[in-house]
C-alpha cells in the first residue's frame, strides 16, 4: 500500500507540476489566473468526486476498497494516452543530461526529514510515549535534517526548493501561505468525513459533505483568474480568500454531534472556496515575483510547500486526534473490566461504535467530539496564521504578454 501510493505520488505530483508548466510558457501572466483556475477547478472537482465515488464504491461492491483503487487504471491509462495525442509543445534543450539535472541530494534529505518528522509524530502518544527513545530520536534528527535540507538547496544549481528566490518576500509568504492552506484543507478533508461517520452518516453520505468543497475550489478559482485578468491586483484578494477560509474554519469549529446537518455543506463549500482562490492567487504572485527563466522552478517549489504541508497536516491532526481521543476514552472508561481492549477497538474501527457495550455510547461520542475539537481548534489556529502571511505579499505587475514587456 505504502509503496502505491509513492508512485502514484510521483506521478500525481509530475502532472501537476507540468501541466502548470505548460500554462505558465504558453499563456501571459494577466490571463494566467484564469487558466489556472481551470485546473483547479480539475483538480478540485476530481478530488472531491473521488471521495464520493470511492465511499460509494467501498459501501456498495463486495470487492470494497480494492475496487476503488483498480477503476482508476482505465482513467489513468486513457488520460496518458490523450495527452500522448493532444500535446504537442516542443521541449525546452539544454546541455546537461537529465540524470544531471535531478537534485538527487535535495531529494533524499527531503524524503527523510518527512520520514523522520512524521515517523516520530505518529507514533509519539499513539503507539509509544512521547518519552520513548524512538520519539525523542527521529524528531530531532528530521529537524536537523531539515537544516541540511536548507543548507544544501542553497548550494544546489538546479534545487528542488529554491533558497535564493525565497528570500523574496512574495515567494517566502506565498509559499507559506500555500504550505498553511493546504495543511488545513487536508485536515478538514479528513476529519470532516470521520466526524459524520461517527454521528452515523456512511462513508458515500460523508463524501457528499466534502464534494461541497469543488463547488467552491470551482467558483473562486476561476472567479479570481477572471478578476485578476480585469484589475492586475492579487494582494488584497488574496486577502479576501483567505479571510474566507478562516470564516470557513470558524463554522468546523463549531461542529459537534449537535451541530445541524448543514453545517458540513456550507463550510466545506467555503474551504474550498478559500482554498481554490488561495492557490490561484499565490501561484501567480510567485511567478510575477521572479524572473520568466525562474517560473518553472518557483512554480515546482509551491507544489512542494502544497505537498509537505498536506502531509504534515495529515499527520500533525493524527497526532491531536488520536492522543485526545485516547486520553478522554481513558479518562471516562479506563476503570471499567475490559477497558484496555475494548478503547483499541473503538480507536481502530469506527464500526465498533455500533457494538459499544451498555453505558459507554454517550462517552464515546463525547470523546470523539472533543478530539475533532482538537484538530477544529489546530486548523483555525494555522489559517489564520495563513492569513497574516498572505497578506505580507508584494504587487507585482501581471503583464498581458508572455514576453513580460510593457504593453
Amino acid at each position: 500500500m505504502i509503496l502505491g501510493r509513492v508512485v502514484a505520488g510521483i506521478g500525481g505530483g509530475g502532472l501537476m507540476s507540468i501541466s502548470t508548466f505548460l500554462a505558465s510558457d504558453l499563456v501571459p501572466l494577466k490571463k494566467r489566473g484564469v487558466v489556472q483556475g481551470v485546473g483547479n477547478i480539475a483538480y478540485g472537482s476530481g478530488a472531491m468526486l473521488g471521495g464520493v465515488l470511492g465511499g460509494f464504491i467501498s459501501d456498495t461492491s463486495s470487492w470494497g476498497w480494492r475496487l476503488v483503487f483498480l477503476i482508476q487504471v482505465p482513467v489513468v491509462a486513457a488520460s496518458g494516452l490523450l495527452v500522448w495525442y493532444l500535446v504537442d509543445v516542443p521541449p525546452k534543450t539544454s546541455s546537461k543530461s537529465v540524470l544531471a539535472r535531478i537534485d538527487f541530494g535535495g531529494s533524499f534529505l527531503t524524503v527523510g526529514f518527512l520520514v523522520l518528522l512524521l515517523l516520530g509524530l505518529n507514533a509519539g502518544g499513539n503507539v509509544v510515549p512521547w518519552t520513548d527513545p524512538l520519539v525523542l530520536t527521529t524528531i530531532p534528527l528530521g529537524i536537523v535534517m531539515l537544516v541540511v535540507l536548507v543548507w544544501w538547496e542553497s548550494r544546489a544549481k538546479q534545487p528542488i526548493i529554491p533558497v535564493r528566490l525565497l528570500l523574496d518576500r512574495t515567494v517566502l509568504t506565498a509559499c507559506i501561505t500555500n504550505f498553511l492552506g493546504t495543511m488545513v484543507v487536508m485536515m478538514t478533508t479528513f476529519y470532516v468525513p470521520l466526524y459524520v461517520q461517527v454521528l452515523g452518516f456512511t462513508a458515500t453520505q460523508a463524501g457528499l459533505r466534502v464534494l461541497a468543497s469543488s463547488f467552491g475550489v470551482s467558483v473562486s478559482s476561476i472567479g479570481c483568474g477572471l478578476i485578476m485578468k480585469r484589475t492586475g491586483k492579487y494582494v488584497g484578494l488574496g486577502v479576501a480568500v483567505l479571510l474566507i477560509y478562516t470564516f470557513a474554519m470558524c463554522l468546523v469549529a463549531t461542529l459537534d454531534e449537535d451541530a445541524p446537518n448543514w453545517v458540513p455543506f456550507v463550510a466545506m463549500a467555503l474551504v474550498g472556496g478559500g482554498y481554490g482562490g488561495m492557490l490561484t492567487v499565490t501561484l501567480l504572485a510567485c511567478i510575477a515575483a521572479v524572473d520568466h527563466a525562474h517560473q518553472a522552478v518557483i512554480t515546482s517549489a509551491t507544489y512542494a510547500f502544497r505537498s509537505v504541508g498536506g502531509t504534515l497536516g495529515i499527520t500533525v491532526a493524527s497526532a491531536v486526534y488520536q492522543n485526545i481521543l485516547k486520553a478522554r476514552l481513558w479518562d471516562r472508561f479506563g476503570g471499567l473490566p475490559g477497558a484496555a481492549e475494548e478503547i483499541e477497538r473503538i480507536r481502530d474501527d469506527l464500526g465498533e461504535i455500533a457494538r459499544l457495550p451498555q453505558g459507554w455510547r454517550d462517552g464515546v461520542i463525547a470523546s470523539f467530539m472533543e478530539a475533532f475539537r482538537g484538530v477544529w481548534i489546530m486548523a483555525l489556529g494555522l489559517i489564520v496564521a495563513g492569513l497574516v502571511s498572505v497578506s505580507l505579499m508584494r504587487q507585482h505587475k501581471l503583464h498581458s504578454n508572455l514576453a513580460r514587456q510593457e504593453e
